[in-house]
């Protein structure tokens, strides 16, 4: 799933988050350049923007009330200076392409069920909580994603969702998202010297596996490679899973200046290669979501591994 208006702009201020808000674009174009005619052979398209009523499913109509503030998004952003923009400006810039990625969440989850596997270029937005927003997140993409193939009866309404969260920071707002819902199996490796220790949140994680900041790629993966595969099979042992979502962040990279961890570019391929592995090989429809990175190399990251789960099919 990509749609060219995933990708985010406001009047330049984006240069004050280390975000890159075309990476969308440049991880859509190395894919382009990579696989003859991806567009036609593998290309899902985004129908529109996620609505509002579709929002008020996971989120409070108070807390989507005040993103028409500007001042409480530049906290959201963690971009002070975007309290002076319009929130015209804001809804155009940043919140509209935020909901195209969201519906591309949805559609992803759906299309995984029909096709065994499904990638979103966006999405992954696991700060984002039912009635607030930060670190960059607004809108709970990945509890949307859930939400729709339940409305609609693709899954059993007690079928249960796993999600796997590699990205370098806790996925707090998943957590808060599914605090009452236990038939989300969330597994959760990130480094837990860093934003945003939500102690709350981590009481959710069944599978909790922090990791200390500076954690370099062999012992990065020796870890996962030792903890997935044994909590995958502890959650089929009780029975069949609907649906795996898999949050692939990129700010695990060595020299991301969020992410702080040391995992090379050659050892983030591997680990989406052996994650996705390990839930086909158990029968779970995927989901790829590609979440955080804060580097000038994320958007190549992330092509590769795309690049690679499709020619692998």
């Amino acid at each position: 799933m990509y749609d060219a208006r995933y990708n985010m702009g406001l009047l330049g201020m984006e240069r004050w988050h280390p975000f890159d808000v075309r990476k969308y674009e440049r991880a859509w174009a190395l894919i382009e350049k990579e696989i003859v005619g991806v567009r036609e052979r593998f290309l899902v398209g985004v129908d529109r923007a996620c609505a509002r009523e579709e929002l008020l499913n996971v989120h409070t109509a108070e807390y989507l009330d005040r993103l028409r503030e500007p001042a409480y998004l530049a906290e959201v952003f963690e971009v002070p200076l975007a309290k002076y923009v319009p929130a015209a400006l804001i809804e155009r810039g940043i919140l509209r392409p935020m909901r195209w990625a969201t519906r591309g969440t949805m559609i992803a989850a759906e299309e995984a069920l029909k096709q065994g596997m499904a990638i979103n270029l966006g999405g992954g937005f696991h700060h984002a909580k039912p009635g607030t927003g930060e670190g960059f997140c607004v809108y709970s993409d990945i509890a949307l994603g859930v939400w729709h193939v339940r409305s609609r009866g693709l899954i059993g309404e007690d079928a249960r969702v796993v999600y796997v969260d590699l990205d370098a920071h806790q996925g707090n707002g998943v957590c808060h998202a599914f605090l009452n819902d236990r038939r989300v199996k969330i597994y959760d490796q990130y480094n837990g010297e860093i934003y945003p220790q939500d102690q709350i949140a981590r009481r959710r994680i069944d599978g909790d596996e922090p990791i200390e900041m500076g954690c370099n790629g062999e012992e990065y993966l020796s870890r996962l490679q030792r903890e997935l595969p044994s909590y995958l099979d502890r959650v089929t042992e009780e029975g069949p899973v609907g649906l795996a979502i898999y949050n692939a962040g990129t700010d695990v990279y060595s020299g991301d200046g969020l992410g702080l961890l040391g995992v090379s570019g050659e050892e983030v391929l591997q680990r989406d290669r052996f994650v996705m592995e390990e839930l086909r090989r158990r029968g779970m429809p995927m989901v790829m979501l590609t979440s955080g990175g804060y580097t000038d190399e994320s958007h190549r990251l992330i092509s590769r591994s795309v690049v690679e789960l499709l020619r692998r099919g």
